[in-house]
């Protein structure tokens, strides 16, 4: 959520960022925060100028009492009432002007770094590196779809039965697959000096406002509506809420935490050969990274997570490119987004496995997630998240990039962990 300071500070800055995010009515929609925030003060001056000089009389009723000015302390009496009547119209009002102006704060995005480049959709995205060689396959290479029929390695149709659509069984080798990404991902987190935390995968609404999921326009979550739970569409948000209301010492910055969770989005809308197989799914698995950073260093962070998830790219072996997204192709709550795609060579094109984001401090805002700083001073913090990684589309391109007539290959990194070398 965009702080009202800077929001007044830099009314045009937040329009231009705003329309480079394609949001709608951005200088209308400003105008109506700052119509609302002058409204909010005017009436919290004018019920404390109210409730002051409501404290006022009261002591003067008292010191008429004293001296048998009976008359005059009932008239200030009346006065008083008075006052405290109106005290609390506006104090009413005021609750009702500051939930109108929260409520159309959660609605409007953070406002983008100068570095996102113009831009409406991912076509417009900036590729800033690529990496790795295409691999060239035989002519009858399979798509992953066809793959996990062929080895029996995952299996969509029982899904389908005990589930619907997106929820794929894992089995064999394709179920011990999984779990060596899950554990090779933890493994080199762990030695980047992240601290691993295995987090709730329901959240309560609060924790969905905090680090932005809520209102969730699009109805991308899925809502346990008898308790008003929400199944986490990542672990950064129940691992980002561990630091709600927290005040952190500046000292122990950066945070640094990972998780495994699965994760639930209901994907609203999407359908087509481009979702097909493992593409997209409503329940996958996906490891976190999560970083609470000092504003002064949050941008060389930023750099060095992505370093860090272009490293277990190199290490599986897959051709990859980083992205710089476009305003129009951001997401709500980052001010820079790099997405990290690798290249399935049986689909020839590329897949998104990675968005690595800096917040600065849209989330901490709405956390009240603050550190203290020089001279004592509390300050907002920035938040920071990765995927690191996604599994269905790092899966997806294991298998149709190592195919050969022999069966499927794994990368040597993964060995140690599935205890196998080839799937056939």
């Amino acid at each position: 959520m965009l702080q009202l300071e800077f929001i007044r500070a830099n009314q045009e800055l937040v329009v231009r960022g705003l329309e480079k995010k394609y949001f709608p009515k951005a200088s209308e929609s400003i105008a109506e925060v700052l119509a609302l925030d002058e409204k909010r003060r005017n009436l919290q001056f004018q019920s404390d100028s109210a409730l002051s000089e409501s404290k006022k009389m009261a002591k003067r009723i008292g010191g008429l009492m004293k001296q048998g000015k009976r008359e005059e302390a009932e008239v200030l009496k009346s006065k008083t009432a008075q006052l405290k009547r109106q005290s609390k119209e506006l104090q009413e009002e005021l609750r009702q002007v500051s939930d109108d102006l929260q409520n159309l704060l959660y609605e409007i995005p953070n406002v983008p770094h100068q570095r996102v480049p113009e831009g409406k959709t991912a076509e417009d995205n900036e590729v800033l590196k690529t990496v790795g060689k295409i691999p060239e396959l035989q002519e009858d290479a399979l798509p992953h779809w066809e793959l996990i029929k062929k080895y029996d390695i995952i299996d969509f149709e029982l899904g389908v039965k005990v589930t619907g659509a997106g929820f794929p069984f894992y089995k064999g080798k394709g179920a011990k697959l999984q779990r060596a990404l899950i554990n090779f991902f933890l493994n080199e987190a762990e030695k980047a000096g992240y601290l691993e935390v295995q987090p709730p995968i329901l959240i309560n609404e609060a924790s969905g406002y905090g680090t932005g999921q809520l209102p969730d326009k699009e109805g991308q979550m899925y809502h346990v509506t008898a308790e008003n739970f929400f199944l986490i569409p990542t672990a950064e948000v129940p691992i980002t809420n561990i630091y709600r209301d927290v005040i952190l010492d500046a000292k122990n910055l950066p945070i640094k935490n990972v998780g495994y969770t699965p994760c639930f989005r209901r994907e609203a809308g999407s359908w087509g050969a481009h979702v097909r197989g493992l593409n997209r799914l409503h329940q996958f698995d996906k490891v976190e990274i999560v970083q609470i950073a000092h504003p002064e260093n949050s941008y060389q962070i930023l750099e060095e997570m992505s370093e860090h998830i272009q490293s277990l790219l190199q290490k599986l072996e897959l051709p990859y490119r980083v992205l710089n997204l476009c305003g129009g192709d951001i997401s709500f709550n980052a001010t820079l987004c790099y997405d990290m795609e690798v290249y399935s060579a049986a689909q020839k094109r590329w897949l998104e496995v990675s968005s690595v984001s800096n917040f600065e401090t849209f989330q901490a805002n709405r956390l009240k997630l603050r550190f203290r700083g020089k001279n004592n001073k509390k300050e907002l913090a920035h938040t920071l998240n990765g995927s690191a990684l996604a599994l269905p589309r790092i899966v997806a391109a294991i298998l149709e990039n190592n195919q050969t007539p022999e069966g499927i290959r794994i990368p040597e990194i993964l060995r140690p962990y599935t205890g196998f070398e080839w799937i056939k």
